[in-house]
Formats: C-alpha cells, sequence, structure tokens
C-alpha cells in the first residue's frame, strides 16, 4: 500500500484510516466485477445487451476490495498491537527502561515476523528512530494512535502518557492496561470466530439462487424460455433487485462493530 508523501517531500506516515490500491488491484477489481456482473446479468437474462446493463456496476468493484484490505489490514495491526503490549510489560516487569521496552519489543516482534513486513514493527522502528532524535516516547505513541484510530491504541497512549508525566507506577499501569485490553481483543476475536460460519451461510444463500438458475437453464432450457421473453424479464428483474437487497442487509446484520 501506498502512503504516499508529505508536503514537503518526504515520505508520510502510514495512516490507517484509509487503503490506497495499487492500479493492478484496482483493474483487477473493474475487471472481475465486470466479469461476475456480465455472467450474472446473462443468467437471468440471456440477451447480450440486458446482460451489459449490469456491467457498470463493476464500478463499485475497487471500493469493496478497498474496504476488506483496509478491515484486514486494521485486524493484523490489532493482533500486532495485542503482542507488542505482552512484550512491553514483561520487559518493564523485568526492570527494563521505557525506552530499552520499546527497543526490546522490536527484537520481540521480528521474532513473530521474521519478513518485518507488520504494520506494529513498523511502528515501533518509527517510535524507537524518533526515541533516537530526543523526541519523548509518549508523543511518537500519541501520534501512532492519532494515525491508527483505534480506540484501545489511543486508550493505552492516554494512560501511559498520564503515568509517564505525573509519576506514577508505569510498570503496574501498563501491566494492568495491557491485561485488559488483551482480554478484550481475546474476546473480539471470539465473536468473530463464532459469526465466521453465519457470514458463510449468508454468502451460500445468496449463491444458491444463481446456481439454482443454473441449474434449471442448463436441464430445462424450455421450461425456462418464458423467463427470457416478455414479462419473465420483468420477474428477472425483481428478482436480481431482490438478491441485491437481500446482499445489502445480510452484509448490515453481520456487520458487527468490534
Amino acid at each position: 500500500m501506498s502512503t504516499g508523501e508529505s508536503a514537503a517531500g518526504h515520505p508520510a506516515l502510514p495512516d490507517y484510516t484509509v487503503y490506497s490500491l495499487t492500479p493492478l488491484q484496482r483493474n483487477m477489481a473493474i475487471i472481475t466485477g465486470g466479469l461476475l456482473l456480465y455472467g450474472t446479468g446473462y443468467l437471468f437474462y440471456h440477451q447480450l445487451l440486458l446482460a451489459l446493463l449490469l456491467v457498470p456496476g463493476s464500478a463499485y468493484g475497487p471500493r469493496l476490495l478497498r474496504g476488506l484490505l483496509l478491515q484486514r489490514r486494521r485486524a493484523a495491526l490489532t493482533l500486532q498491537f495485542k503482542q507488542m503490549l505482552f512484550s512491553l510489560s514483561s520487559s518493564l516487569s523485568a526492570g527494563r527502561s521505557v525506552e530499552n521496552a520499546f527497543r526490546e519489543a522490536v527484537l520481540d516482534l521480528r521474532m513473530l515476523d521474521p519478513e518485518g513486513s507488520g504494520d506494529m514493527l513498523a511502528e515501533l522502528d518509527i517510535i524507537c528512530a524518533r526515541m533516537e532524535y530526543g523526541e519523548p516516547v509518549e508523543e511518537a505513541l500519541y501520534d501512532f494512535s492519532r494515525r491508527a484510530a483505534m480506540e484501545d491504541v489511543e486508550r493505552f497512549a492516554d494512560v501511559f502518557t498520564v503515568c509517564k508525566r505525573t509519576g506514577g507506577d508505569l510498570v503496574e499501569i501498563v501491566r494492568r492496561t495491557s491485561s485488559v485490553i488483551g482480554e478484550k481483543l481475546d474476546i473480539q476475536q471470539d465473536i468473530a470466530v463464532s459469526i465466521a460460519q453465519k457470514k458463510f451461510e449468508a454468502k451460500a444463500l445468496l449463491v444458491s439462487p444463481l446456481m439454482m438458475v443454473m441449474f434449471m437453464s442448463l436441464t430445462a432450457g424450455e421450461y425456462m424460455d418464458p423467463m427470457y421473453t416478455g414479462a419473465g424479464i420483468a420477474i428477472s428483474t425483481v428478482a436480481l433487485i431482490a438478491l441485491f437487497l437481500c446482499y445489502l442487509w445480510t452484509n448490515k446484520i453481520m456487520d458487527i462493530p468490534l
């Protein structure tokens, strides 16, 4: 994903609320969406021109792909943040300073991600680099929470900043905060797993009418001929609209904010 550049020409820091598709990803989303819509249209109408009327809807494909990739990226970042919290808590409990605890977290996450492709590992590198230039760690952490726009990250940054500046028991507060956030993330993952099967069932129910129409067209073509002329076209159109509304409805039901 491209992160863009700042106004000064320097590479901008990642913004985890947006996702920029590459030209290849965008084109593939449009082409794939166009083929699927054309196939669906031809399946319901058996007329080239009417099927082509659905193809412009493929312009919505990049938006769907962007949302899917952004969701996966944020989910991965959440998991990596949880791993970072446990590493940070362990290091502070072992008597390391805050700065060394963040440096140690880099090593711990690199063991879990040898390729170094994780966003959290990149953010820890940024935090450590800022500390090398004398920037307070809480400012670097706050900047990360602002770009991540995640409740747990923002909460941890606020607690960490207040504790660091007021001289509180940083080890105990980080340990408790890490434990609470970790338990919350575990619950969120359990919920995601529990609804995964329902999401699969919803997709299967949406695909089943298409499979039924295809089966009837292949095995009983004469029986299906009335659906492709006269009033049958109107009925097919109503069926397509109903199927699309069901798709929107199921997506709305299954979209559970975690």
